[in-house]
């Protein structure tokens, strides 16, 4: 995204305060609706009549949409400014929000969402380009820890109040709340910065890259959502959405490196450490969000907790990244970063690896323990990770670099959602299979134990061990998913190393914006 304009770095807002207020709001707004719907799945499946694997497209379509909408936040700054900008954004936001709440079908919701996450793209590189503007330079620090702080909050308190939600009133409200926050952001914001400076260009669109980009990716990410339900290739719709994601996405990958202004800079993987942080964010965060998604599902699936319960199991993940934050962007730079993302990677590696023991009979307090524990991961994850990446670019290059960081990330998000659980579905089926094999209905002795499971009632019986047998099936997939996201997270410290230092503090704000 390009750098406000000189005259507008001294500009200060009327009220300072009541624009950070408006600025931070909409950051949280559209940080939180990235994870406030996973406790709410199961609750939208069986309202919307979907099955589990068609509602994680809820989570899907706002994610890659989202990432699409990233490389053109340059482009629109640019050719609007960043105060319109902001202000239209958010504003169609609220309206796509509205939309979603009056969804009443899963086709209907994926398409909300997906405009949802479309104009949530520039919302939050625009928010840190506003909040760094209107701050002065020595305050400068306090303003992007702030952001920071906003960031790692509101994935925290998604799936509580997603699952509070949920439970006390109607999963229609998890998208009703954001109305009247981004109708306060927006018009606090447009009357705070209304004077502020802006120098207006009209640059050339690289339309072939946008073309190709959305066709490439949303054919694949459809591919990987409709796969399961579609028997993968043995279906012609699946083949036809390979064939068209595979040139699509080879024209974009040769015409990005040809073109004189790319809509994505595919040039800047040239610097050996940003092409080695950009893979090990990539990786990592597609391990932790798939961590995010399964947790909450599982929790709900096979333990039959409540959306709150659930959302309350898996928020300890955020205390430590709260209270470590301030810390670890003050003095982590005084360390090899390298070695603080490897001992991030591996904190996140054990939980993995803890998880994958789990059995039916695991409690409330475990559970929140490990993802507690995992927060020391997180919190020691994002800020030398980008910093790494950051590191090697030219100073014209970072903002280029963390827009590049945030799409390829928000990608692997999005795909990992699709891929985990795919693979958990097809993990259950396997495992249901090879318990019920060697079941014999004419056995006496398995006859006897389905009569005692029904207290008499064979039929009942027969309905009791097969509920037992499929959780089983589940808690089994549920495991090895895991313990393959624990050997994730290792390999991820691999190309850590592959980076090399120097590691300047120069990435230090721009690193803020790709968390």
């Amino acid at each position: 995204m390009a750098a406000a304009p000189a005259t507008a770095q001294g500009f200060r807002p009327p009220n300072l305060a009541l624009a950070t207020i408006g600025l931070a709001l909409a950051s949280f707004m559209q940080v939180l609706d990235t994870t406030i719907a996973n406790v709410s799945l199961p609750t939208i499946a069986g309202n919307l009549g979907a099955s589990s694997n068609q509602a994680t497209w809820v989570i899907t379509s706002f994610a890659v949409s989202n990432a699409i909408a990233l490389p053109l936040t340059g482009y629109m700054t640019r050719r609007f400014g960043e105060v319109k900008l902001f202000t239209w954004a958010t504003l169609a936001f609220v309206m796509a929000s509205l939309l979603c709440g009056l969804a009443n079908s899963m086709g209907f919701l994926v398409v909300a969402r997906a405009l949802q996450g479309f104009v949530a793209g520039p919302m939050y590189p625009v928010t840190q380009a506003l909040l760094i503007s209107i701050y002065p330079p020595n305050k400068r620090g306090q303003a992007i820890a702030l952001l920071a702080m906003v960031t790692v909050v509101a994935p925290i308190a998604g799936p509580i109040l997603g699952g509070w939600i949920t439970d006390n009133y109607s999963w229609q409200w998890i998208f009703y709340i954001n109305i009247p926050i981004g109708i306060f952001s927006s018009f606090v914001v447009g009357a705070q910065l209304k004077e502020r400076p802006v120098s207006l260009q009209k640059p050339k669109m690289d339309y072939v890259g946008l073309a190709t980009l959305v066709l490439g990716v949303g054919a694949l990410q459809t591919l990987l959502d409709l796969g399961n339900d579609e028997d993968w290739f043995n279906s012609p719709r699946i083949v036809v959405l390979g064939i068209v994601s595979v040139i699509s996405l080879a024209v974009f990958l040769i015409w990005e490196l040809t073109e004189k202004d790319p809509i994505v800079n595919l040039r800047l993987f040239r610097h050996r450490n940003f092409a080695a942080g950009t893979l090990a964010m990539v990786m990592a965060y597609a391990a932790f969000f798939s961590v995010g998604l399964l947790v909450p599902l599982w929790l709900q699936r096979n333990l039959g907790y409540t959306a709150i319960w659930a959302g309350f199991a898996s928020a300890p993940i955020g205390i430590l990244p709260v209270i470590l934050t301030p810390f670890v962007g003050k003095y982590a730079t005084r360390f090899d970063l390298r070695v603080i993302a490897s001992f991030a990677f591996i904190v996140m590696a054990a939980t993995s690896f803890i998880r994958s023991g789990f059995t039916l009979d695991v409690d409330f307090h475990r559970v929140a323990m490990v993802q507690l524990w995992q927060g020391l991961g997180v919190a020691l994850f994002f800020m030398p990770v980008l910093t790494i990446l950051l590191s090697d670019l030219e100073p014209q290059e970072i903002a280029a670099g963390s827009g590049l960081a945030t799409f390829v990330r928000t990608l692997g998000g999005s795909f990992a959602a699709s891929l985990t659980t795919w693979a958990w579905n097809q993990r259950t089926t396997v495992h249901h299979a090879q318990l019920t094999e060697h079941i014999d209905a004419y056995n006496p002795a398995i006859r006897q134990t389905v009569q005692q499971l029904g207290q008499g009632d064979l039929q009942k019986g027969a309905f009791v061990l097969e509920r037992m047998i499929s959780q089983q099936a589940v808690q089994i997939g549920f495991n090895e998913i895991f313990h393959v996201l624990g050997i994730v997270f290792l390999v991820v410290i691999l190309f850590v190393w592959i980076a090399k230092p120097p590691f300047s503090a120069k990435a230090g704000p721009a690193a803020a914006g790709g968390h």
